[in-house]
């Protein structure tokens, strides 16, 4: 359900006037907000792991506090107009009639960082509790107030395209923010109730557990505004970033499985990860069914009818510039259902440091990538670029983390 977040959004988004910069605009808006969050998106997996009572339940909550309060004065900053400047035309080389349209939609995102931190600790603890069925509920109201608010925004705002769509975007966030607290409600009293003897985590070894998996985060997130830079030094830049998150936002659909069952993994691995084969198993199958389904699309005329009508409606020129990066991906859903078992196993047996350095390794990898493109074949487009580094960064992280989670799996 999340997935389906991107393509009704870039849907309406490319409805409206202005539809290749309005779309280019709107990818990098979500790609710094990204970043911007990225601090912070890892509290669920930290809840999940570290919360075992009433006093761990309150450290974790103050924890969390202080990350919503350092991501929103991130974004404050970021918004400062010379900062902003220096961040978007002289860092990541945005054209100048795509910056103005950019600070639009990243101020109408102040407040999504922080909801979504506030939503996955409350999340965390109604997975910890076995209450994954309101998890999926509180999705079903984010995404009907956002199909709600764009569709309203879009019939009768006269707002930019780019405007519509961070706006529904972070009104559904915030909903859904305040709907999973409420649903959490009884999950809360029974830790605020709860005498079993537990522990209070210290801020400090929270951060020993904390930290590694946020670098995690944030160096997966500048993933974006990497290749919004390189995407730069190819031709046709705003067609390229135009079509980026379009693209993303459909292979994420297939890719989305994966995204989730990494806090399956860490749910049900139980100590020493003795459920590992079963979870493997499952794993297996869903890599089987995510790319055969993505495939079926990628290399059938199913995939223009996707783009250039139904859901998101590109113009010729811009389909044109994603079907191939589209194939080029086809094989990141079952590389992303790797990906989340690996981590899954690593973090179970609290080894973070190393899900972040399999995290630097994919950025490097991808950084890397790039400048060989761009050294090689200048005359790609840059969506084709970003889709080829994709894939080998991706890939030689599930090497460093096969041989890591051996290991774990070995000394359990």
């Amino acid at each position: 359900m999340m997935a389906l977040e991107g393509p009704v959004l870039n849907a309406v988004v490319s409805r409206m006037a202005e539809q290749k910069a309005n779309l280019a605009a709107y990818s990098t808006a979500v790609s710094l907000a990204m970043i911007i969050e990225s601090p912070i998106i890892m509290i669920l997996s930290a809840t999940v792991a570290l919360v075992k009572g009433r006093a761990s339940y309150y450290a974790l909550r103050r924890y969390m506090i202080m990350l919503m309060v350092l991501v929103t004065v991130i974004m404050l900053i970021v918004l400062i107009p010379p900062v902003f400047d220096v961040i978007t035309l002289r860092i990541l080389s945005v054209p100048q009639e795509i910056a103005s349209l950019l600070y639009k939609g990243l101020l109408c995102l102040v407040l999504w960082s922080p909801s979504i931190g506030y939503r996955r600790f409350y999340q965390g603890l109604m997975i910890k509790k076995g209450k994954t069925r309101l998890v999926a509920i509180g999705t079903i109201f984010r995404m009907m107030t956002m199909a709600v608010s764009a569709y309203l925004f879009y019939s009768y705002s006269g707002y930019d395209g780019v405007v519509v769509g961070s706006l529904a975007l972070n009104l559904g966030v915030v909903f859904e923010a305040v709907a999973t607290r409420f649903m959490a409600r009884d999950v809360v009293r029974d830790y605020e109730n709860d005498t079993t003897p537990d522990e209070a985590p210290s801020v400090s070894r929270i951060n020993t557990f904390y930290i590694p998996l946020a670098l995690t985060s944030i160096m997966g997130m500048a993933v974006n505004p990497m290749l919004i830079f390189f995407m730069g030094l190819f031709p046709f830049t705003i067609e390229s970033l135009a079509v980026f998150q379009v693209i993303d936002s459909f292979v994420f659909q297939f890719r989305s499985p994966g995204f989730s069952y990494q806090e399956t993994v860490l749910a049900l691995l139980g100590a020493g990860n003795k459920h590992y084969e079963a979870i493997k198993r499952f794993g297996l199958l869903i890599m089987g069914m995510t790319v055969s389904l993505l495939a079926i699309v990628a290399f059938s005329p199913l995939l223009t009818y996707v783009y250039s009508k139904y859901p998101y409606g590109l113009s010729g020129e811009l389909t044109s510039f994603a079907i191939t990066p589209t194939q080029i991906l086809v094989l990141l859903p079952a590389l992303s259902v790797l990906y989340s078992l690996q981590r899954g196993v690593l973090i179970n047996s609290h080894r973070t440091k190393q899900v972040t350095l399999s995290t630097l390794f994919e950025v490097a990898s991808i950084a890397v990538s790039l400048g060989l493109i761009w050294g090689i074949a200048p005359g790609l487009t840059g969506a084709t670029a970003a889709a080829i580094a994709m894939i080998a960064g991706r890939i030689i992280a599930n090497v460093y983390l096969w041989i890591e989670s051996r290991k774990s799996l070995n000394e359990d």
